[in-house]
């Protein structure tokens, strides 16, 4: 191979390793409240409030947020108090 072949598979290596850098899904607050009230995960269904504390003690992971702006939960991480709350029933 020569120099500029072998620079330019370097840099293809760097971009499909980028590619395989995914986000974690999140989900607004009003959208776990809305998905707790339509499948009646609890009932009656958790105030927005309590949310917030749920986010606030560690129940729920959320990503970095400024002050003023909402908490966005990750979905993985709302899917595994879901099933947690299944396995406690």
């Amino acid at each position: 191979m020569t120099g500029e072949t072998l620079g330019a598979q370097k840099n293809m290596n760097a971009t499909q390793r980028l590619l395989h850098l995914v986000p974690r899904p999140v989900l607004r607050i009003s959208e776990v409240e809305r998905l707790i009230r339509v499948h009646r995960i609890v009932v009656p269904p958790l105030s927005r409030r309590t949310l917030y504390e749920m986010c606030e003690t560690g129940i729920f992971e959320f990503a970095p947020r400024e002050k003023l702006h909402s908490y966005l939960i990750y979905e993985d991480s709302f899917l595994a108090w879901v099933e947690g709350l299944s396995k406690k029933a």
